[in-house]
């Protein structure tokens, strides 16, 4: 083995043991490697020396980032990428299944069926990538693999890499990007805009081949390969195979034309025109006179100007005629009036009834506490709902007639007709509630399923998950007979789905990546991917298992934290949901008027970002796979040279905090228990191995050194006094004791520069608000902010206490000393930025001399927030899968 490659190896062996090499390639040898964290078998490819030492490691790396963000059910996902010895590797999952290659090779041609089901699945991958601005320039029947039965496209955005990397000096390798039998005329000719419609003609050649037999274009040398792809049409299909019907012979041919304006505009018009021939209308109707293109299925249209109608009537020829629709399409959005705003924090804060006629959502009051409110389609005006102050997480009964909900740590319900809350079980920290048929609860909680009785009682666990291997189960929703529910599978590699029969206690993996799951009547289950890409598939109940492809439905839903999204589905196909994808971000800096300037660095998933004590670099943490608190981990951008490295690579790290002394960053790190959580910190610059400095049974999600370096705060979960605030000196952290533990939440720390004071957030007057005490002697505190607030910070010297309430930024002027004056708060500027989740930790940052802000800011986030609705939605995509779902009531 060479020195180089052996030491690439060496540096992985403890996140990857490699078990065999599985071939080599023109560009990488792949290995199969066993992930040691999270105990799975993944494909690892090493880049060819003379290709690594030619493209520029740190270029290549970041270019291939971009890809780790594609989350789609037919793309096989980056788990993994990095640098060692001179040497690129990147991680992917090891798919057992074979490939379209391996499958031609045996069979030659495939059933017509088939090869038009595999490449609607290819065509939506790539539509997907494409309108996320990824060309993925080399789909060949290679890089397409069957995982579950299902067709999953290998090796996404490699070839974009390594071309955006490397330029033209690629071709002093030799190295081809593409496959010359696949690529279309523009990618033999070298052009290096490429775009969708390049895919596209790929994409049709590997389907003539299924139909064929062989590609469009064939011959001894790749020289005349590439002549006859620049100059002869292919040999028409039903001169081949008769059994090609010329409505499919055309939509090939037109994908196969040489020049890329006469082919289809994009891999979603290919596929539909692969089942229905051009037959859908797309009305909009606007007050102001103004049309534009939408993608169908896709608009977001304002309230009381515009309402999207869309009909179909298409002919299939490959099986009988769908009816025409008999109920049309119809999106609208709802805007929230100032002062009701959604809330974003765990859980999904919208429930809609059964009927689909009501919706219950999380919002604010003029005064910026959080209730429950609820709302009627044909209504403009939300009502309050009394007795709901500070609750989260609403989901309806069956019959429509009682909302559930979590509030101070207990689930309780109430009659929408009127009454009083009642209480029907103690639950620390909820993470999902369903109500189902014979008035059964079944709800998620740290980890496990439990059901209770909907009049109050003792819950009983019915499913608990592998806690060992980071797993939780999350997000429940019953089927239709209450015997069965669909869930959530949370694990470190990322969010599956999963059903749970209550009968057995049996849990059965569906084979499909997403998360909220909800049944459809007529037999389909929508799900969400961590991009906000909301899915369709047909689904049959009675054997528990999903019975056809995905189709989109929309996009843009809100993700949140803990794999959840923020929509609410009725039986009877209304959808409604938080609209803006939140996923990419930017870093900003903002002076005390409120101008900022964006870093030049790449536009991620950031979280928490922290200035060093010399205001040089910033630690912060990058959610990764379907984001969350720990699918992250902690990287350091450095202002001068404007680069950005990883400092830690077990996917579960989050929280960072800088020592005093710049050398070293704190984390909070999870341990293996979806509810045990550990503080480690490492080296700046990368060097050495993470020291434990504190492994605690409760949940940790804050940690903030104290300015002397020997005695970290942080704050834990309790599942009785909720949250609380710590210490602990580093040299005997196992005699850490409680600062702050109430029947309240105590949250968001922030240590002032001299070590004496600590500010924090508290619940215990029904809202947040900002306090401050003395760290260690005294109870005293003093209330900082008046009408809400969260997310302190402190300036230079501790003159100055920063807080946030809702957009805006706040300063207090402080005199600390015996006894604390505080000034009143005084806005300095808002803006649409990223708040703290939960009310944890601070989503922003003080520069060391006090005039800077350092804040995220989510892409998008210019527009106002806003409940996106859409009725009978299912109609149009039930009727294209109706025979592959289980005919169901």
């Amino acid at each position: 083995m060479p020195d180089p490659l052996a030491a690439l190896l060496a540096s992985l062996a403890q996140h990857y043991t490699i078990e065999r090499e599985a071939g080599v390639g023109g560009m990488a040898t792949v290995y199969v490697a066993r992930d040691l964290k999270h105990d799975r078998h993944v494909a690892l490819k090493v880049l060819k020396p003379e290709l690594a030492a030619l493209l520029g490691i740190e270029r290549f790396l970041s270019e291939i980032r971009v890809t780790a963000h594609l989350q789609h059910p037919h793309i096989l996902p980056l788990f993994d990428s990095g640098q060692a010895a001179g040497l690129i590797y990147y991680v992917m999952p090891h798919v057992e299944g074979e490939s379209l290659r391996q499958r031609l090779a045996r069979e030659k041609q495939l059933p017509l069926e088939t090869a038009i089901e595999i490449t609607r699945a290819v065509a939506s991958a790539l539509d997907y990538a494409h309108r996320h601005g990824v060309i993925h320039r080399d789909i060949k029947p290679e890089n397409i693999l069957f995982q579950d039965g299902q067709a999953v496209v290998a090796d996404f955005g490699i070839a974009l890499a390594l071309s955006a990397a490397g330029g033209s000096r690629l071709t002093e390798t030799g190295l081809s990007l593409g496959t010359p039998q696949y690529m279309s005329p523009e990618q033999a000719t070298g052009d290096r805009t490429l775009d969708a419609r390049s895919d596209i003609y790929s994409l049709a050649s590997v389907l003539y081949e299924m139909l064929a037999g062989e590609p469009p274009h064939t011959g001894p040398t790749v020289q005349s390969v590439i002549a006859k792809v620049l100059t002869d049409r292919p040999r028409p299909l039903r001169a081949l195979r008769d059994a090609v019907p010329p409505p499919l012979e055309a939509a090939v041919q037109k994908a196969l034309a040489k020049v890329p304006a006469d082919r289809f505009g994009s891999a979603a018009q290919f596929a539909e025109a692969l089942t229905h021939p051009p037959a859908t209308a797309t009305l909009e109707v606007s007050t102001t006179g103004e049309h534009r293109p939408r993608a169908p299925g896709l608009a977001v249209v304002p309230w009381a100007l515009a309402v999207l109608v869309t009909g179909a009537a298409a002919w299939g020829w490959l099986r009988p005629a769908p009816k025409p629709l008999t109920t049309p399409v119809v999106r609208f959005s709802l805007t929230f009036e100032p002062g009701f705003q959604a809330s974003d924090f765990r859980g999904s804060p919208i429930a809609l009834s059964p009927d689909g006629s009501r919706i219950v959502y999380v919002g604010s009051d003029s005064l910026g506490g959080r209730w429950l409110f609820s709302r009627g389609l044909e209504h403009v005006d939300p009502a309050l709902i009394p007795g709901t102050q500070g609750a989260a997480q609403p989901f309806f009964s069956p019959d429509g007639r009682w909302i559930g909900f979590w509030q101070d740590g207990r689930l309780r319900k109430l009659s929408l007709s009127g009454g009083a809350v009642a209480t029907i079980c103690e639950v620390a920290s909820l993470e999902g509630a369903a109500w189902g048929a014979g008035d059964v609860i079944v709800f998620g909680a740290s980890g496990p399923l439990y059901r209770v009785a909907a009049a109050g009682g003792k819950p009983e666990v019915v499913a608990t998950p592998d806690t060992a291997r980071g797993q939780a189960y999350r997000w429940p929703e019953f089927l239709p007979d209450g015997g069965a529910l669909l869930f959530t599978l949370v694990d470190g590699s990322g969010s599956s789905l999963a059903a749970l029969s209550l009968d057995d206690g049996r849990v059965r993996l569906l084979g499909q990546t997403g998360f909220s799951p909800h049944y459809v009547r007529g037999g389909f289950v929508v799900f969400v991917q961590s991009d906000g890409t909301l899915f369709s598939a047909p689904f049959d109940r009675r054997r528990v298992r999903f019975s056809g492809p995905p189709e989109l439905v929309a996009e843009a839903v809100r993700v949140g934290t803990l794999s959840v999204a923020k929509l609410g589905m009725s039986r009877t196909g209304s959808l409604v949901y938080i609209s803006g994808n939140t996923q990419l971000r930017e870093l900003v800096i903002v002076d005390r008027a409120g101008r900022g300037r964006p870093l030049p660095a790449p536009l991620d998933r950031y979280r928490a970002p922290r200035f060093s004590p010399d205001g040089r670099r910033i630690a912060v943490a990058i959610e990764h796979g379907n984001g969350g608190i720990f699918n992250s981990d902690i990287w350091v951008y450095e202002l001068g040279s404007r680069s950005l490295s990883r400092l830690t690579f077990d996917s579960v790290s989050s929280f960072p905090d800088w020592a005093p002394d710049g050398h070293t960053v704190a984390y909070v790190r999870q341990l293996g228990s979806i509810t045990r959580e550990g503080v480690f910190r490492i080296a700046a610059d990368g060097s050495g191995v993470p020291e434990t400095l504190l492994v605690r049974p409760q949940p940790v999600w804050e940690v903030e050194f104290t300015p002397d370096g020997r005695t970290i705060v942080f704050r834990e979960n309790h599942p009785r006094t909720h949250r609380d605030i710590w210490i602990a000196p580093l040299d005997a952290p196992l005699a850490a004791r409680a600062l702050l533990r109430t029947p309240f939440e105590e949250r968001a720390i922030a240590l002032s520069p001299d070590g004496h004071w600590l500010a924090y957030v508290s619940n215990e007057t029904g809202g947040d608000e900002v306090y401050v005490r003395r760290l260690l002697e005294g109870s005293a505190r003093w209330r900082v902010s008046m009408r809400g607030g969260g997310e302190p910070r402190w300036g230079r010297g501790g003159r100055e206490l920063f807080f946030r309430n809702g957009d805006s930024l706040y300063a207090v002027a402080m005199q600390l000393g015996a006894e604390l004056r505080a000034g009143p708060p005084r806005a300095l500027f808002g803006g649409k930025y990223q708040v703290g989740v939960a009310g944890n930790a601070s989503s922003y940052d003080v520069s060391p001399d006090g005039g800077r802000f350092l804040m995220v800011r989510q892409l998008g986030s210019g527009r106002g927030e806003e409940l996106t609705v859409v009725l009978h939605w299912f109609d149009q995509i039930g009727r294209r899968g109706a025979r592959a779902a289980a005919a169901v009531p």
